[in-house]
């Protein structure tokens, strides 16, 4: 609410209006009062809002999208290709039901897991990772790696972040490099600067990835040109949705590009209408399935937070399922 002050002045008179000892002291005690309970209002609808926001680190969701990319007769008699994305997961000890969300969603069978980075929030969170992911590591992945995999969070300023200004790394080192190993050992494959090219079930796959481009790590011209056009869907992979890289796998003819990063915006207004995306993509596609040229994008609105802003307002966390089916004949 908006507290609007008026003053009267009368210019030129120097009259005094007698009043008893005491009456202008009264007067200011209940302006005082009425601003005070003004104050005390809004501070204590700030903090409502706050500890809603904090209730919604834990209201874990599962947005699913159909999307006809494959050519007819691709899945042989399948419905779709179910591709699971997991994004900034932002581990720390303890996120106990973070950790039971993402492993119950391999119940939902998925052909391919994408993870497209920042998996830790703490120095100790890999084991806690590990255990989330548990199951899915069992099945067919590939991932690259944000900023908060190599480099511990630091304390956040909320006017920086609304303004959408970028931060200086801490450049604490995480231990990614073990949990890379975990990962590959599991059997998922690394696309940081990588193209890969596997089959799963009857579908050719081609992807490729970069390095964090939200400080500027990506390297796109070691992946740079087409996929493999005998590919049957071919998907690039980035933690931070940057123009600069999305217009270079737009251009090289991939059909699908899976971002992370944003957080959907994390502090929004209502209908997940973000207010700032931390990166250069548009807030209109902070999150959520778009095109992109003549290639789609999806972006994550991720699973978690930064242990610092432990908070997120009209944008639940979520892991997507897109279920890729085939083109109309």
């Amino acid at each position: 609410a908006d507290l609007i002050f008026q003053c009267t002045h009368r210019a030129n008179d120097t009259r005094r209006t007698p009043r008893r000892r005491g009456h202008t002291k009264v007067g200011r005690v209940s302006k005082l009062k009425t601003i005070a309970t003004t104050i005390g209002g809004l501070g204590a609808a700030g903090m409502g809002a706050l500890a809603y926001g904090a209730s919604q680190t834990s209201n874990f969701q599962l947005k699913e999208y159909e999307l006809p990319l494959l050519a007819p007769g691709t899945l042989r008699g399948k419905d779709s290709f179910d591709v699971l994305h997991i994004a900034d997961l932002h581990m720390i000890p303890g996120a106990k039901r973070k950790v039971e969300f993402v492993s119950s969603l391999d119940a939902l069978e998925p052909d391919l897991v994408i993870n497209t980075g920042d998996n830790l929030s703490d120095l100790r969170g890999v084991p806690w990772v590990l255990d989330a992911l548990g199951p899915l590591l069992d099945r067919p992945g590939a991932f690259v790696f944000g900023t908060n995999d190599y480099w511990a969070p630091k304390p956040v300023n909320p006017f920086k972040y609304l303004l959408d200004q970028k931060r200086e790394p801490s450049y604490v080192d995480l231990p990614w490099e073990g949990m890379r190993a975990a990962f590959i050992e599991r059997g998922w494959r690394d696309a940081t600067h990588h193209r890969l090219e596997f089959k799963v079930g009857d579908v050719r796959l081609a992807l490729a990835g970069v390095d964090d481009p939200h400080h500027d790590l990506d390297r796109y011209e070691e992946i740079a040109g087409a996929p493999n056009a005998d590919a049957d869907l071919s998907i690039g992979l980035l933690h931070a949705p940057y123009r600069r890289v999305l217009d270079q796998f737009e251009t090289d003819g991939y059909d699908l590009a899976l971002a992370g990063h944003t957080h959907g915006g994390q502090i929004c207004l209502p209908g997940e209408r973000a207010i700032v995306t931390n990166a250069d993509i548009d807030r209109e596609r902070a999150s959520g399935l778009h095109r992109y040229g003549k290639m789609w994008m999806e972006v994550s609105n991720r699973l978690g937070t930064s242990k610092y802003a432990p908070v997120r307002l009209f944008c639940p966390p979520s892991a997507e399922l897109l279920r890729i089916a085939e083109r109309a004949e």
